[in-house]
């Protein structure tokens, strides 16, 4: 049974509260479906060059970009690795919008195909490894940590997921995903993709923090700035099954939520300074719509009028602006007309 061995620090625990602070903060603000959706690709894009630049793909940015944006038939496997990571982001996002995610085998071996998908051997991808590996220091060129036996892959898997699976009530989902990604990369389940499907599956567990902005984040984008440090902390020396006992996941958790810490003020500033654009601004009238809605499902203009001493062409005007940023749909017609965010 997996039972991982951690500590509430002070430090963890100010993250925590910290994170649920700033996430507050980002939910109750409202941004328009035009800024959510460029800030969504901006974010898909930091997080293929991201994390694929862990991993050693050499290609910049810039470079990451433009191949997004043009989608080449004939790609390179530098490209290709970009190109298959950002498909299964945008995959998983999509399905984490619907809201029936849930951290399954099916869902990891699907990522992780998705990520390798015509890079590694038919035998490799989507499947659980069926050989020895190791894990080399790459400047030394030296093992550093062996992995368990693949026999012993499936039933550790099974280990993983349970716990994960069964202690989504008990646990803070912060803590959750932060063992969950630092026990899959020492259980190394993959021939192949084992960094990029952790970094991927993790997202599946944090979107459960309830922040109506997480696609908007790019947490791999933090340990692609110091990649050292990612390695030092989510990794660990020697033979899984000498140490697998004795692993404290503290000062990764800490690091971790450090990194989801640095992510969230990152989003809420470049958010901030768009909010400030003339064509952003909400008076406190409309603000007062997004809430009334927020609370209660929809908003009728005869309700509106009761809330606030406005004429009716001015009330008409705070509608149409919500409607033209992408905040709210108009539903019926004539005195049966109501308002309804826009999903």
């Amino acid at each position: 049974m997996f039972n991982p061995k951690y500590q509430i620090s002070s430090r963890l625990l100010e993250n925590i509260k910290r994170i649920s602070i700033l996430a507050a903060q980002l939910n109750g603000q409202f941004f328009s479906r035009a800024v959510l959706a460029e800030f969504e690709k901006k974010a898909n894009m930091i997080s293929a060059h991201a994390s694929t630049s862990i991993e050693g793909n050499p290609l910049p940015l810039t470079e990451v970009k433009r191949i997004i944006k043009s989608m080449p038939a004939h790609v390179r496997d530098a490209e290709k690795e970009v190109l298959n990571y950002n498909k299964a982001l945008v995959e998983l996002d999509a399905a984490l919008k619907t809201g029936a995610v849930e951290l399954k085998l099916d869902l990891i071996l699907k990522i992780q195909k998705s990520i390798t998908g015509g890079l590694v051997a038919d035998f490799y991808s989507g499947k659980l490894r069926k050989d020895a590996v190791f894990v080399s220091d790459p400047i030394q060129r030296k093992p550093l940590y062996l992995p368990p036996d693949h026999q012993d892959v499936p039933g550790l898997m099974k280990e993983l997921l349970d716990f994960i699976g069964n202690n989504g009530e008990k646990i803070d989902p912060l803590i959750l995903a932060g063992i969950f990604h630092k026990q899959f990369v020492l259980i190394h389940p993959f021939m192949d993709g084992n960094g990029r499907t952790a970094r991927l599956a993790t997202k599946a567990i944090l979107a459960k923090l309830g922040l109506n902005t997480f696609n908007l984040f790019s947490f791999e984008n933090y340990y692609n700035r110091n990649v050292s440090n990612y390695f030092q902390f989510v990794g660990e020396k020697g033979n899984y099954y000498d140490i697998k006992d004795s692993v404290d996941f503290t000062l990764w958790l800490e690091y971790f939520t450090d990194g989801i810490i640095d992510e969230l003020m990152r989003v809420s500033g470049e958010l901030k300074t768009l909010t400030i654009a003339p064509g952003n601004i909400l008076s406190e009238h409309q603000l007062l719509i997004l809430e009334y809605i927020r609370k209660n499902g929809y908003i009728a203009d005869k309700i509106y009028s009761g809330l606030v001493a406005r004429s009716k062409p001015a009330r008409v005007n705070d509608f149409n602006k919500l409607i033209k940023l992408g905040m709210i749909v108009r539903l019926g017609k004539g005195k049966a007309t109501i308002y309804k965010l826009k999903q």
